[in-house]
């Protein structure tokens, strides 16, 4: 064998023995892929082909006391398109014109427009645009229309119509009551919808899909892994006339006298609900908006409202009567090395303490809360603490309640001024909220209740937990100091400073507040600043509602006190209320009308069926909308509350998809 072909047969044994360990290696690697390592080969896989993909929850919905919506999610769509569809240019071009057309009818510009767009996306170089943004925020019955569009019809794969779903919190009484029904995002969790987030989000489920071609998930099964759990729908406790009827009275007065901020809340005197809240916030345009939750989240000097506080904690004490006369001299007072001055000019002389109150008078307080307790303040302090004006309300709205301060002996704010002072309502804090739960205890014969938001907590018909009236002390007073300042209350109003308020048609009562504000900046004398505010229920007589009203820094030129300012709009409220939402008796184990109601519910299906446009005059507005867009309707509406007009008559032929238009009273 020659020297060159034993060098041959050598490279090909060495050839072969790489071989066979490379193939044996290979052995060795599927083998160790397959038995060893194979789970974790496995996971990789699935992980990159399976997911869970998570099934969010429905978020519950918000209603007021009768079921109208306050909040609620409704479904949202981004519209996008695979401009490489439909893989026919023939077919592309048969329908781009019709489809262009559908689009510009409904979301503006011009059919050209849609053209160029969409032919742009269909021709980009190196590859067609697959993801083109067509329209954002669509809602359901616009989405169910344009899926119908020519191209879009043929469905994702075919058509390239990509829809992606999101849910929105709507509130449909718009900014009304913004604040306190609240809203759980990027702004924080205020309000109801806070508070209760963990109820109205629910639990979400999840199910395993599988990645196919183009980077679509399909399911792998027909049911869910885990099903998710609706968030629970919070009944609260306001009503939707009332609210609507203290905002616009709240916002009409802001407005006239350019006031800076402002809150109105109207409470059920027997349960404590709250059946309207408003608070209205100035923006550097002008213009007013739910800011803050002024009403539970503001504490301020309250002024004058806060010397029922005082005569209350001195009758119970029995330092002063009704009768007490007191010297308030020209109106002009000097005490501990200040003066203390009446708004009359000349002063009252010698009243009453109960005139005192009727034509609130900062000297006769001060004298007559100094002369009685200036020895022992701690005993007028105890009373004060005694009637919890020292403590927050402990609201379901846990995060933002203002916390009151009522200084004591000892105190850093504590001086010999500060008896004098708190006795008219200075170098103290409450929230409106506060101060109304204690007037409300006044009208409720002494007894205090606590102001609550939310009724129920419901899973569809069925009641999750219920909130029940909280009685925080059944008597703040005696009967006898209750009888004294509840004619007060009325007299101010018949014959004090609230005189401009008294109608011979119907009773109120109540007290007004005017109290400076920032008075220790240097440009006070300048530049003054003033709280008016009005606090009281209404009847006089077995007062079904208490009201609370209160404006900050209105314009000076226009007026400030509180019988001017905050006074009207308490008026203009409890009219109206019993002007437009009568008070009836309350009937006892009336029997539910069983044919009434499938009668209530057989017109209704009578009217999603029918073909001519039904009247929803009078309908509360979510009513009326949810009615007309069932029938296939786009609705269109301004304003809240119930329907006062429809652009399109009843009667007439029903067009489906046509624009009707409501005006909300």
């Amino acid at each position: 064998m020659s020297v060159e072909k034993k060098n041959i047969l050598n490279r090909a044994y060495i050839v072969f023995v790489f071989m066979t360990l490379f193939f044996i290696a290979i052995i060795f690697k599927l083998f160790n892929i397959q038995y060893v390592e194979g789970d974790k080969y496995i996971t990789i896989s699935e992980e990159r082909t399976i997911k869970n993909d998570t099934i969010y929850a429905n978020r519950g919905n918000v209603y007021a006391d009768d079921g109208s919506l306050l909040a609620t999610s409704m479904m949202r769509y981004d519209i996008r398109f695979d401009a490489s569809k439909p893989d026919s240019n023939e077919l592309f071009e048969e329908n781009i014109q019709a489809l262009s057309k559908k689009l510009a009818n409904m979301l503006g510009d011009t059919p050209s427009y849609y053209v160029k767009k969409i032919r742009t996306a269909r021709n980009r170089k190196p590859k067609p645009n697959r993801y083109l943004l067509i329209t954002r925020d669509l809602g359901y019955l616009d989405y169910q229309e344009m899926k119908m569009f020519p191209i879009f019809n043929m469905g994702v794969y075919k058509g390239g119509f990509i829809a992606e779903q999101s849910t929105e919190r709507e509130h449909p009484l718009g900014k009304i009551s913004e604040r306190t029904i609240g809203y759980d995002d990027y702004r924080g969790a205020p309000g109801i919808e806070g508070a209760f987030k963990d109820y109205l989000r629910g639990k979400s489920g999840w199910r395993m899909k599988q990645r196919i071609a183009q980077g679509q998930w399909k399911p792998i099964n027909d049911n869910n892994e885990v099903e998710p759990q609706d968030g629970r729908d919070i009944i609260t406790t306001i009503n939707v006339n009332i609210q609507d009827i203290a905002h616009h009275s709240l916002l009409k007065q802001l407005e006239y006298y350019e006031a800076d901020h402002g809150c109105v809340v109207v409470m059920e005197t027997k349960t404590g609900e709250i059946k309207a809240i408003s608070n209205l916030g100035k923006t550097p345009s002008g213009k007013y908006y739910e800011r803050l939750n002024y009403a539970i989240g503001e504490s301020h000097e309250p002024g004058s409202a806060f010397k029922l506080m005082s005569m209350v904690a001195a009758l119970e004490l029995k330092a002063i009567d009704s009768g007490t006369v007191v010297d308030t001299g020209e109106g002009k007072y000097r005490m501990y090395g200040r003066y203390i001055h009446d708004s009359k000019k000349g002063g009252y002389g010698e009243i009453s303490a109960a005139r005192a109150l009727e034509v609130s008078s900062n000297i006769g307080f001060a004298r007559l809360i100094d002369e009685s307790f200036g020895e022992d303040p701690d005993v007028f302090i105890d009373a004060l603490k005694k009637m919890h004006l020292d403590k927050t309300l402990g609201l379901s709205i846990k995060k933002g309640e203002g916390i009151p301060e009522i200084p004591a002996p000892g105190d850093d704010k504590w001086s010999k001024n500060a008896l004098p002072s708190i006795a008219y309502g200075y170098n103290l804090r409450l929230t409106p909220l506060q101060t109304l739960t204690f007037y409300n205890a006044i009208a409720n014969n002494g007894e205090m209740v606590k102001p609550r938001l939310v009724n129920e907590i419901r899973a569809w018909d069925k009641k999750v937990k219920v909130f029940d009236k909280e009685v925080i002390d059944p008597k703040i007073c005696s009967d006898a100091t209750i009888d004294k300042v509840q004619e007060m209350l009325k007299n101010v109003v018949i014959r004090g400073t609230g005189e401009t308020l008294y109608s011979e048609d119907f009773s109120m009562a109540g007290k007004t507040g005017t109290a400076r504000v920032e008075y220790w900046m240097k440009d006070w004398s300048t530049n003054r600043r003033y709280t008016s505010s009005f606090t009281g229920y209404f009847p006089a007589k077995n007062p079904k509602y208490s009201c609370i009203v209160v404006i900050h820094k209105p314009n000076l030129e226009k007026g400030y006190y509180g019988a001017d300012v905050s006074g009207p709009v308490f008026k203009d409220i409890a009219q109206k209320i019993y002007r437009d939402i009568p008070v009836l008796e309350e009937i006892e184990n009336v029997a539910l009308n069983i044919d009434a109601v499938n009668q209530d519910f057989e017109s209704y299906n009578k009217a999603t069926q029918s073909s001519i446009i039904p009247n929803v005059k009078g309908m509360i507005a979510m009513d009326a909308v949810a009615l007309l867009e069932n029938l296939g309707l786009k609705v269109e509406f301004e304003g809240s509350g119930r329907v006062k007009k429809q652009s399109i008559q009843s009667g007439k032929s029903l067009v489906r998809g046509t624009i009707i238009k409501l005006e909300l009273s």
